[in-house]
């Protein structure tokens, strides 16, 4: 089953990963060509997992503050997270070139000894990003690069280890990038983000995307619909949030608020993530009875 999984080649957005992916991601496939946006649904989706997270970021990046405030949003999920062990930050020169050189097998040891921890410290797995920008830092040849990437192939072997390695186009060439997404069976892209949603009152169903870019539309367009609603009546709607990573807390205390003013006997069931799940539970979502949270693995999700 590894060899098959192996030989696969897939291109997905951070939602498509799968436990076990060894996946890259290059600068090209991020629009503003920052890899945040992607690393960040990354994380909150493992916290809520209960998977360990380890980034390894490049010296030269954001500071370790800095990280866990971008990641936390204001909730909180991150800072105690941090404190926990659940969320570990570090840098790549630490992690790939602690004297100065590149030891292939030393790299490996360190990441299977990650993996074991995670797992003695009751994580139910361990999802890894790491900036590989250490590589041209210390003018490691690209050969020896690619023959580590191959290399690292029997740590997948354990289904609970996922990684993304990221590959800034600018440091690294088109040449070489190209390579290194030939060793990796799996390509991550940035978030496919949603249209703008849209209401089906008769239907009573709403699609779409509840993300920066579409969250006024998506918030808009559910009052307009159950405001319709409210006018006839008790009614039901299914609000399908499988393909979002994360919501704003704005639109998700919008949705709750909205479900609460419904008529008794109205439902609103939303088909989500455990991340999302999990977010809407902290706003509030179990004590609105009109709000119908249902969790839908991966698998599910898939279908």
């Amino acid at each position: 089953m590894s060899s098959e999984r192996s030989a696969e080649r897939r291109i997905v957005s951070v939602d498509g990963l799968r436990l076990g992916d060894h996946a890259c991601m290059g600068t090209a496939d991020v629009a503003g060509q920052s890899p945040w946006k992607v690393f960040t649904a990354y994380t909150r989706t493992s916290l809520a997992r209960r998977e360990k997270v380890l980034l390894v970021m490049d010296p030269d990046d954001l500071t370790d503050d800095e990280v866990v405030t971008l990641l936390d949003g204001g909730g909180g999920q991150a800072v105690a997270a941090r404190d926990s062990g659940q969320l570990v930050l570090r840098r790549n020169t630490e992690m790939y070139v602690p004297d100065g050189r590149f030891e292939k097998e030393r790299t490996i040891d360190a990441y299977r000894a990650e993996v074991e921890r995670s797992y003695a410290e009751g994580w139910s797995g361990l999802r890894v990003t790491a900036d590989m920008s250490w590589a041209p830092r210390v003018r490691l040849d690209p050969e020896r690069l690619l023959d580590y990437e191959a290399s690292v192939a029997p740590l997948f072997a354990d289904p609970l280890f996922t990684a993304i390695c990221w590959y800034d186009r600018r440091r690294f060439g088109d040449e070489l990038t190209a390579r290194v997404a030939e060793v990796h069976p799996v390509r991550v892209v940035e978030l496919l983000d949603s249209p703008p949603v849209t209401g089906t009152p008769e239907a009573g169903g709403i699609t779409g995307g509840a993300e920066p870019g579409t969250g006024p539309e998506f918030v808009e367009a559910l009052r307009e619909a159950l405001d319709h609603r409210n006018d006839a009546g008790p009614g039901h709607f299914v609000v399908d949030l499988r393909d979002l990573c994360f919501m704003e807390a704005h639109c998700a205390w919008q949705l709750i608020s909205l479900a609460a003013s419904l008529p008794p006997g109205s439902a609103v069931t939303v088909r989500c993530g455990e991340l999302l799940a999990l977010v809407l539970e902290q706003l509030g979502a179990a004590e609105v009875p009109q709000l119908v949270i249902r969790v839908e693995d991966e698998a599910a999700a898939a279908g």
